[in-house]
């Protein structure tokens, strides 16, 4: 009677692949079939924490972004390892058969953090956590300059205002006829000339 063939473990992987891929894409061609598809402008909107997105999308990012999210993540996964450690922390039965195991869990577990402290005091340290922000640099003189003379300078600054708009009439004339009222002639605007006098060059002239 023949022996009974084994599957070797690169076979169980194979099926295990072939399993995945067969599984995914019946759900996908399954979805095809049930689905309603309605597409609007709505849908095929590119979805952005529920803000609606501005501009176009390949622009150039700043790379803290992705350093901090990847010490996030870092960060993150690490502190999963505490669950076991209190599921074996909090076992009365281990502890009490041997009260050695809640030390040992216990010291275990300020060294694991104290690595993660140290892992974010140096990325603290390197000023990667530090998003850019415009840097403040106040200006400094050598010379000794009152401050009351910078608010009394901001005070007048502040205190501007905007001439009215005129048409072009000479106001000292008028001052100069409402000064004499025996004169009867009224002094006629006197009309600007312009500064520059235009010069057109002839197509003659280029030859």
């Amino acid at each position: 009677m023949d022996a009974v063939a084994q599957i070797s473990e690169f076979g169980k992987i194979l099926i295990f692949l072939i399993t995945g891929i067969v599984a995914i894409g019946g759900l996908f061609f399954v979805n095809r079939l049930l689905a309603p598809r309605n597409p609007n402008y709505e849908k095929l909107t590119t979805y952005e924490c529920g803000e609606e997105p501005t501009g176009n999308a390949w622009l150039p990012f700043n790379s803290r972004f992705y350093v901090i999210a990847l010490v996030f993540l870092l960060f993150d996964v690490e502190m999963v390892f505490v669950f076991p450690w209190a599921t074996v922390f909090g076992n009365r039965e281990l502890i009490a058969a041997d009260a050695r195991w809640g030390w040992i869990s216990l010291t275990e577990m300020f060294i694991f953090l104290g690595i993660l402290i140290l892992g974010l005091a140096y990325v603290w340290i390197k000023g990667d956590l530090n998003w850019i922000k415009p840097s403040v640099t106040l200006p400094q003189t050598d010379t000794h300059i009152p401050q009351a003379l910078y608010d009394d300078l901001n005070t007048q600054q502040g205190n501007f205002k905007v001439k009215e708009f005129s048409l072009g009439i000479n106001q000292a004339a008028t001052a100069t006829t409402t000064a004499t009222p025996d004169v009867t002639t009224t002094a006629t605007p006197e009309v600007r000339k312009p500064m520059f006098k235009p010069a057109f060059k002839k197509p003659a002239n280029d030859a």
